[in-house]
């Protein structure tokens, strides 16, 4: 549940944005592509967002289908234009994104009473992010469809934290901490769970989540791996290599590998490591939604990883 836009990406790399001439259009939006990359492991996923009544609008719906995600909870907004997204690729760790979502993006318009609670209630799990709770009516909408699952686990929010899209941290950090009581799983970079806790440390901050209501923590630390932790249990996977094309969709990736983990019931060790995997996949290629790996491709990657490291 949460953003949708059109990512509109350079198929130059390296170059600004002033001096880029060509382009390619595809899907985008952070639960969006978590959606995508759940499907393409084989998962039957839906995305509750809403666009603009418009051809880019269309676009999204299509493509949605074209990855075998349901559509029917994608609705629009008359008088609100789709939002686009541009991006520069710089290799491999500048990735600027540009937001084009004014006056106001029509997935901050998702309200409460258009919401069907009995299938969010039912879903196997719920994936929503902190952009969703930056303006109203969406974020009175994330708190219902929350109370509509009454904490069944997974109930996921992603800290994808985004300055741009809020008055300011203070803000972003009081409305993360209220929903952290109604989810059971949080998942962050190291800025993020910063943002949410007031702790960089990842230890530190896992703990933290843990004290805010969640079952499990997953913090992401880039080239430091990933950390995953619950009452019971500490995870530490470490990363897998890649060389980097564009790593803005990588947390996505990661993201719909970790739905896959985490509904197929598999040690929190697997999961995090298979999830790893995917990110790496998707930061070595171009697109976000284009780009997300077959479950065949991510175990192969991940089983890569492990040889290689039991080599060094």
């Amino acid at each position: 549940m949460g953003r949708i836009g059109v990512d509109v990406y350079p198929l130059q790399v390296g170059v600004s944005l002033r001096e880029v001439e060509t382009f390619g259009k595809y899907l985008g939006g952070s639960p969006t592509n978590v959606a995508v990359a759940a499907s393409r492991l084989g998962r039957r996923a839906a995305v509750i967002t809403r666009t603009g009544a418009d051809p880019f609008g269309a676009f999204l719906r299509d493509a949605l289908r074209s990855y075998g995600v349901h559509d029917a909870y994608v609705t629009e907004v008359p008088g609100l234009p789709t939002p686009v997204t541009f991006c520069e690729i710089r290799p491999p760790d500048d990735f600027p994104l540009y937001f084009y979502r004014h006056p106001k993006a029509p997935d901050l318009e998702i309200r409460a009473e258009e919401l069907d609670l009995p299938a969010i209630a039912g879903a196997g799990l719920f994936w929503s992010t902190v952009t969703g709770l930056s303006q109203e009516p969406s974020r009175a909408a994330h708190f219902a469809a929350w109370a509509a699952r009454g904490r069944r686990h997974p109930t996921v929010l992603d800290l994808d934290y985004r300055p741009m899209f809020w008055t300011g941290v203070k803000e972003a950090a009081e409305q993360v901490r209220r929903a952290l009581a109604h989810v059971t799983v949080a998942v962050g970079n190291l800025d993020e769970v910063e943002m949410a806790t007031g702790v960089r440390e990842p230890y530190a901050a896992a703990k933290a989540l843990l004290a805010a209501g969640v079952g499990l923590a997953v913090v992401k630390q880039g080239g430091d791996g990933v950390l995953g932790m619950t009452a019971d249990e500490v995870v530490e996977v470490p990363p897998v290599p890649v060389e980097v094309v564009n790593g803005l969709g990588a947390g996505d990736a990661f993201g719909g590998a970790l739905c896959h983990g985490l509904l197929s019931g598999r040690p929190l060790a697997e999961v995090l490591r298979f999830a790893n995997a995917a990110g790496a996949i998707v930061a070595g290629r171009l697109a976000c939604a284009p780009a997300m790996p077959t479950a065949g491709e991510v175990e192969s990657a991940a089983r890569r990883a492990e040889e290689e490291r039991g080599h060094a």
